[in-house]
């Protein structure tokens, strides 16, 4: 009997997949995306803008080999799953699958799990679907847009300033942080200042004068209000209020991100590769077992199933009192719904219980994520909550308190929440009226300027603003600070003059189109084109009706900026001589060109290592063309000895190759031999 072919993205998942599904099927990777828009085409688009926008997909570099091996296992096979990731890009991997495996609506299924464990994979596996185009076609437009958008701009940036890219999300996320930066330049601070009166347990501080608000502007008015107060307080009144406070849904992608790195310091991209890993499996004893539930989500839904086991483990260890209500979504638009939260795949699986089988990072997040989950369908906690306002000649002071009653959802969530009780003194039961105060001070203080955004703050802004999806958060961080467009510093971005430079020429010639209503209203298109609601090659040509236009005026009308000098004149027509950026860097040429195409070679400084075992060359060091250093004897081609990590020169007792150091660990290059 033939075996039934299971394709997924993750190689990660391929073993305990088809250890769940048993022996009848076979389970192969895609590794991700196959296939990719070419670079053929008016202005290299791989798109054609004239003709329905008809993408030309070419197999993507390096999945020549996965792509036969699928082929192969195929036709061996009597079906084909397609169980690539339960999102919108995942959708259209499962496509393009279908399409280099020519595969027929009778040969195949699509299955979808938000999870890997055995009941979630078995049981998709009972209501198979074929694809839904729409997701599709919603996806493929998205990849559409942003190869028109980060291929032109990208390429008019490149001649006009010292940038080197730009893109449909990326640029809108660049002009908030130099919006930010320039809020903050232009910001002038104000003086003001605080009195405090200080009793033997707590502090009061005034805040109205006869019940209207008031404030203190300067030195003088501060010293003019404790020249007319005494230290004899007056007690207005004392409430006491109780209060309920709820704990917080399950993670979305962007929550998760910004707690992560509030709360663990690791940012976006860190975050998102330990979810991935702690979603795709983990080797507990003898079984990979997935711990989270897919993690790039915007809903807060979570399954019955989970629910039921939750309340049945809240009620079991902290009794019933702390089972509390399911978190409701709050009709949020361009939420796609489309999965649930990010939780764990078993509340039995404390985190300290798996704790021995992660490393500390993994951990860390694992336990974030799992009391999260779980403290959402806690019980609120209670508290009571005190409110002291104090006379002194008309003038009224305030002092708050609050102490918990009901720990509820704080059983298990104090680590996460500042939960300490502040006490103020049972003042009601004073038999005198008047209580008197040890001290009297004033403090002066400065109005501060916004804070600049941390990645966490960044990421919530754009959740809210309706820009970007919770696939792309990670990725846009990574990119404007490896393009140089924004530093960090002290956990925040700083725009950089080419930032500053960036953002600034495309507001000048695509205000239109590189702002945050636009790029909000493009999602809501997206959205729309995967139900099914509204035409994507309309929405595409919309789009293009306005961008192309102001491309081209860009391109006519955008002053380039001028290279800079060195102070040198080229040797062969007497130009100034200019630094320039080319693909491997900055280099310095003639400013004349292309009439003069003289590039200075640049002195090369050689870092000798040590003598080349195999021949009478050094061993020196060298760099890849992916920047990696590494070492190589100077004599290649016709020597090709070379080691990624640093040689000694000195030989292994073992087997007489070449001890390399690393870390600080001197090893050999070819055998085990360390040397302690």
């Amino acid at each position: 009997m033939s075996k039934k072919l299971v394709i997924v993205e993750s190689p990660a998942k391929t073993k305990s997949i088809e250890k769940y599904l048993g022996s009848d099927y076979k389970v192969l990777s895609s590794k991700g995306h196959v296939r990719d828009l070419s670079t053929h085409g008016k202005y290299g688009l791989g798109v054609d803008t004239e003709n329905d926008f008809k993408p030309d997909y070419i197999t993507m570099k390096g999945k020549k080999s996965v792509i036969d091996e699928l082929k192969k296992e195929s036709k061996k096979c009597d079906h084909v799953f397609l169980a690539t990731d339960p999102d919108r890009e995942g959708e259209a991997i499962s496509w393009h699958l279908k399409q280099v495996l020519n595969l027929n609506d009778d040969d195949y299924d699509r299955v979808v799990f938000n999870e890997i464990t055995k009941s979630a994979v078995t049981n998709s596996f009972k209501t198979p679907r074929k694809i839904d185009n729409d997701l599709v076609n919603s996806q493929e437009t998205r990849r559409i847009l942003d190869r028109i958008i980060g291929f032109r701009l990208s390429r008019l940036i490149q001649s006009k300033t010292d940038g080197s890219s730009a893109g449909r999300v990326q640029s809108v996320a660049l002009k908030l942080i130099v919006d930010k930066e320039r809020e903050i330049n232009s910001f002038k601070k104000e003086e003001y200042w605080t009195i405090n009166a200080v009793f033997p347990s707590f502090e009061a501080e005034l805040f109205t004068y006869n019940h209207k608000d008031f404030k203190i502007n300067n030195e003088t008015e501060a010293n003019e209000v404790l020249e007319s107060l005494n230290n004899s307080f007056e007690i207005e009144s004392v409430e006491k209020k109780n209060k309920q406070k709820q704990s917080k849904p399950p993670y979305t992608t962007s929550t998760l991100q910004q707690d992560s790195s509030n709360k663990l310091g690791f940012n976006s991209k860190k975050t998102m590769q330990l979810a991935q890993k702690l979603y795709e499996g983990i080797d507990i004893e003898s079984e990979t077992v997935g711990l989270i539930s897919y993690m790039r989500t915007d809903s807060i839904r979570l399954s019955d199933e989970f629910i039921k086991s939750t309340y049945n483990f809240i009620s079991s260890k902290y009794g019933k009192e702390y089972i509390g209500n399911v978190k409701v979504s709050k009709n949020k638009e361009n939420v796609q719904d489309a999965h649930e939260g990010i939780r764990p795949t078993s509340i039995e699986r404390t985190p300290e219980q798996v704790k021995k089988f992660l490393t500390n990072d993994e951990y860390k997040l694992y336990r974030l994520i799992y009391y999260r989950a779980l403290a959402s369908l806690m019980s609120s906690a209670k508290t009571i909550n005190t409110t002291i306002i104090l006379d002194n000649n008309n003038y009224q002071f305030k002092a708050t308190g609050q102490i918990i009653d009901f720990d509820g959802y704080l059983k298990v969530y104090k680590d996460y929440e500042d939960t300490k009780d502040k006490v103020l003194p049972p003042l009601e039961t004073y038999n005198s009226k008047v209580i008197v105060a040890l001290d009297i001070t004033k403090e002066q203080h400065f109005t501060q300027p916004p804070s600049r955004y941390t990645e966490a703050r960044l990421i919530k802004e754009m959740e809210e603003l309706g820009i970007g999806r919770p696939s792309t958060y990670a990725t846009t961080m990574d990119i404007i600070k490896k393009r140089g467009y924004a530093i960090i510093q002290d956990k925040k971005f700083v725009p950089t003059d080419i930032g500053f430079e960036i953002t600034d020429k495309l507001q000048e010639y695509f205000s239109h189109l590189i702002n945050v209503e636009y790029t909000a209203n493009m999602e809501t298109d997206l959205d729309k084109i995967a139900l099914g609601n509204i035409d994507y090659v309309k929405v595409l040509k919309d789009f293009y009706e306005q961008f192309e236009p102001s491309v081209k005026n860009a391109f006519d009308s955008m002053p380039k900026k001028e290279a800079e000098k060195t102070g040198e004149d080229c040797p062969n027509c007497g130009s100034p001589l200019v630094i320039r950026k080319g693909k491997y860097g900055e280099f310095t040429a003639c400013s004349n060109y292309p009439k003069c195409k003289y590039i200075k070679q640049e002195e090369k400084t050689v870092t000798e290592v040590c003598d080349c075992p195999k021949c009478d060359g050094k061993i020196i060091e060298k760099k890849s063309r992916k920047g990696k250093v590494f070492y190589g004897c100077n004599n290649y081609p016709k020597c090709k000895e070379a080691y990624w990590d640093k040689p000694t020169g000195n030989k292994c007792g073992e087997c007489g190759s070449m001890l390399v150091e690393k870390k600080n660990i001197v090893k050999c290059s070819n055998c085990d031999y360390k040397d302690s």
